[in-house]
């Protein structure tokens, strides 16, 4: 089956590139609603079955457009919210975004029990979203479609595809309305199918210099390997094997 990744739009936080992951945060932006509007026909060609988000208001906004689209209802899931911040929570400075990024990239290379400051560590944080993709992957849907967060998407497809590792992500941004496909189950495991890391509506929606800390590229590329790449976000079609 396939299961269709999607980060939210462009939010008042992600502008202010701030650590927002508490509920229910931040809403949408203009370009934010003109992303999520996008996403109907960028994914017209896939035959989404169900559809859900976070808890978190962002999400469901920005699933909003493309339920109504598809007839769906949201089923809304607090197991696929953001990567909390803890101790970070709404700070946006470089010391705290890169403590924020060493931690989650540290998830992603397989050491969970590192802890975020007052906050999850990588067990407890995989393990809800993980639950939640268990559940609706098995309801007999050909494809599922899951509205969630920069972070927790990227981490989490690095810890769980065997095709994408923590550098392969690290590199590469996972901007506003950026979508991961992965192919596979539960039972048989999940396969990196395509990665778009800019918005699916195109660059008049990509806004990579307002997309909040969890699609810094660069900043993830430090956490996980302590050298910066400068890595541009870029749309990738076929992770490597």
């Amino acid at each position: 089956m396939r299961l269709i990744l999607i980060r939210h739009g462009q939010t008042t936080s992600n502008v202010g590139g701030h650590l927002d992951t508490s509920i229910p945060g931040a809403d949408l932006t203009p370009l934010g609603r003109e992303q999520a509007a996008a996403l109907p026909p960028a994914l017209a060609g896939e035959e989404i079955g169900a559809l859900f988000a976070s808890n978190q208001v962002r999400a469901q906004q920005t699933a909003r457009p493309l339920a109504d689209a598809l007839g769906l209802e949201i089923g809304v899931r607090e197991g696929v919210r953001e990567v909390s911040a803890g101790d970070l929570e709404m700070r946006n400075d470089r010391e705290a975004i890169d403590i924020y990024l060493t931690t989650v990239m540290s998830w992603a290379a397989g050491r969970l029990d590192v802890r975020m400051p007052g906050g999850e560590d990588g067990h407890e944080a995989f393990s809800r979203f993980t639950r939640v993709v268990d559940e609706v992957t098995s309801n007999g849907h050909d494809t599922v479609a899951i509205v969630s967060h920069g972070a927790m998407i990227r981490a989490w497809v690095a810890y769980t595809t065997p095709n994408v590792d923590v550098e392969w992500v690290a590199e590469r941004a996972l901007t506003n309305t950026g979508v991961a496909i992965l192919t596979g189950s539960s039972e048989r495991g999940w396969v990196a199918e395509s990665w778009i890391g800019e918005a699916v509506g195109g660059d008049s929606l990509t806004d990579t210099a307002a997309d909040g800390p969890a699609a810094d590229a660069a900043a993830a590329d430090t956490a996980a390997t302590g050298v910066a790449s400068g890595a541009a976000e870029q749309p990738i079609t076929a992770p490597r094997s």
